[in-house]
């Protein structure tokens, strides 16, 4: 089904002390605890998972520190987080509690000398890039930041190489219409942006299944990221932890 090269990640959104997942940015449901959830993808020989709090950038407050390196001394993978960080000192306590990289969104709009910086202090293969795009009335994709909030005056093309330009390892692709829906990757805006850069990109927003994410790889992405598809099951969406098993991803299409 996979390629060696292929990584397969989970995204799991941290709101407080729980875990959650959103449909179109909205209206989340409860998973679970955060560390208990962690412990079962441990058996599960993941990737690597992307912890995004939705809280802190939404409400101005910095990561929650000692809930994170918590979360990060439980982890047998590596680990990327996001939200809140605006100051080189945070993110490098984040580095330091376990987490290996970190990743970035409305900063880019909000405070690139801070994104600069850390990049050039931290190294590019530290920092990811992230991208929340949804469709306007009329006027094609756009760029959103402040947790989809608030548009930017960037097209696609123009945001997705001013992150490259700051010195991003990688860009994360997020299709806001698409969170949580289990519809499909869309695959145009994937293909959009990775032939637009030259950095890696992962995306996400609509993986339908296991099997369903191969369309994010052959439309450019060196990575699928994906949210329900890991922590629901079945048409009533019931929460259940999964993961492709080995013999799955070593299995044809």
């Amino acid at each position: 089904m996979f390629e060696d090269r292929q990584r397969i990640i989970p995204v799991l959104l941290l709101d407080g002390e729980g875990l959650v997942k959103t449909r179109k940015f909205a209206n989340p449901t409860y998973l679970g605890d955060p560390i208990n959830t962690v412990r079962i993808f441990n058996e599960m020989e993941v990737d690597e998972i992307v912890l995004l709090d939705i809280r802190a950038t939404r409400d101005r407050q910095p990561p929650q520190f000692d809930r994170l390196r918590s979360i990060a001394e439980e982890a047998l993978f590596p680990l990327a987080y996001g939200g809140g960080l605006t100051r080189i000192e945070d993110a490098a306590r984040i580095i330091e509690s376990g987490f290996e990289r970190v990743v970035i969104n409305t900063a880019f709009d909000t405070h690139p000398d801070f994104v600069r910086s850390m990049c050039s202090e931290l190294g590019a293969s530290t920092v990811v890039g992230s991208m929340d795009v949804r469709p306007r009335l009329m006027r094609g994709p756009g760029v959103f930041v402040s947790g989809g909030r608030r548009a930017v005056s960037s097209g696609v093309v123009d945001w997705a190489r001013r992150i490259e330009d700051f010195g991003v390892g990688e860009i994360m692709i997020n299709a806001m219409d698409r969170d949580g829906e289990m519809t499909g990757y869309d695959t145009d805006l994937i293909a959009l942006v990775a032939s637009s850069v030259s950095v890696p990109v992962i995306a996400c927003g609509g993986a339908p299944s296991f099997s369903g994410m191969q369309p994010a790889f052959e439309a450019g992405a060196s990575a699928a990221a994906g949210g329900a598809v890991f922590v629901f099951k079945g048409k009533h969406r019931g929460v259940l932890i999964q993961y492709p098993h080995a013999t799955e991803r070593e299995g044809e299409n």
